[in-house]
């Protein structure tokens, strides 16, 4: 058989950090940290990247690039509810990989110019999906809502999106926030649009919802 080829450092340095900052938040996790969990020295860790903010940087580089393939909403076919629930999944389960992005937001904007632009640009493009999903079901008939609902709509579920794991940990400080919560916050966000369906797509809100509150 034959070897795989060995991960280079700067990779391993990724990797590891960005379990790190998930496990124990970003701010409570330093270069050096990170060159005793991978037993390696403090130099080598420098000679890929000169301080933790590059290590940041190169994180946000690929959550930025993940992130956006998954809001860029296919146009081959309107979406119906089911699609816009995948959607929420997918979102969420990134949102999870990356979630000290999330937990720490606030900080992290103060102080990281480049993750501040970057960020705004992500919650704009978590808008328009939202909202391009949304008219998709007005316009197939499938739920009634004029514009300024539609914009509301979309404006709250990228709200939940991008806050629910700050609500859950407010829930509970002391428990672990597993990614099974996660799943709770689509939920949430799909029960936002519940009172603007009608029909067929009602009843099928209502079925996938009677199957995620059962498992």
């Amino acid at each position: 058989m034959e070897k795989k080829p060995k991960r280079r450092t700067r990779e391993r340095i990724l990797e590891t950090s960005l379990r790190l900052f998930n496990d124990f938040g970003e701010p409570n996790v330093t270069t050096t940290v990170i060159a005793d969990e991978m037993d390696i020295s403090p130099g080598n860790l420098y000679y890929h990247f000169h301080n933790k903010d590059q290590i940041l940087e190169s994180i946000f580089a690929d959550f930025k690039r993940e992130i956006e393939d998954i809001l860029a909403v296919p146009t081959r076919r309107s979406a119906d509810v089911e699609d816009i629930w995948l959607f929420l999944h997918l979102l969420f389960e990134q949102i999870w990989k990356y979630r000290f992005f999330y937990r720490d937001l606030n900080d992290l904007l103060t102080r990281n110019r480049v993750l501040e632009i970057h960020f705004k640009q992500i919650l704009a493009h978590k808008v328009r999906t939202a909202t391009t999903l949304c008219e998709s079901l007005v316009l197939a008939g499938a739920m009634r809502a004029g514009p300024e609902e539609l914009r509301a709509l979309a404006t709250n579920m990228t709200v939940i999106a991008t806050y629910w794991l700050s609500f859950e940990y407010a829930c509970d400080p002391r428990g672990k926030v597993e990614s099974g919560r996660i799943g709770r916050g689509v939920y949430q966000a799909m029960a936002m649009i519940a009172p603007y369906l009608f029909g067929e797509s009602k009843g099928l809100l209502e079925k996938l919802s009677h199957e995620y509150l059962r498992t």
